[in-house]
């Protein structure tokens, strides 16, 4: 079966590559607005379920890997950051806190949709000026929901613990993927690993 994950995420990339899964990286543009009165599990759901449906015409026998994610604090979602002000904002909300990672992953085979989401709390140490500055002078996080990786810097000196899993942070949950794979869509795992 032909793979195609519809993102560009060097995450998602290096994540699915460590499952031993052969894909090609196809994106389309979409809409990624939700509904206002959207809780932020919908509006996750919601984004990365659109994200596969921009290619229910033209994949026929190709699974279709979307995933979306967000950071959740006090009911609040954090996108990705659109400046220096905005990543550094959310880095002070996240500084001494527990927050949510939620990743939802929408797989399309042949119209059919098969969607989950996995949730992670971060509990983060709280921070510094001048270690919030550097870590976005240094790591640019602007492609990162709530301006931050897992598997950076930030992560090795700020992230006192997690409940959940370690991938979904990092923007898909390979354990939960891997168990959908073989599960719903009969993946071979004799060809390739599950």
């Amino acid at each position: 079966m032909k793979v195609i994950l519809a993102s560009q995420s060097p995450r998602r990339h290096e994540l699915l590559s460590q499952m031993g899964i052969p894909f090609e990286v196809m994106v389309r543009a979409i809409d990624e607005s939700f509904p206002a009165d959207f809780d932020p599990v919908s509006a996750v759901r919601h984004i990365a379920e659109n994200k596969a449906a921009a290619f229910v015409h033209d994949a026929a026998d190709e699974l279709v890997i979307a995933a979306d994610t967000i950071v959740v604090i006090d009911g609040q979602v954090l996108g990705k950051p659109v400046d220096k002000a905005q990543a550094i904002e959310m880095l002070m909300r996240l500084s001494g806190r527990v927050h949510e990672v939620i990743t939802a992953v929408a797989l399309l085979h042949k119209k059919r949709f098969e969607l989950f989401h996995e949730v992670t709390e971060v509990r983060f140490r709280s921070l510094l000026p001048e270690e919030i500055d550097y870590y976005i002078e240094h790591y640019q996080p602007f492609d990162k929901a709530g301006a931050y990786g897992i598997q950076e810097w930030i992560g090795a000196v700020a992230i006192e613990g997690i409940v959940g899993s370690y991938t979904n942070v990092m923007g898909l949950p390979t354990a939960t993927l891997s168990r959908t794979l073989r599960d719903r869509f009969q993946w071979d795992c004799r060809k390739y690993p599950c």
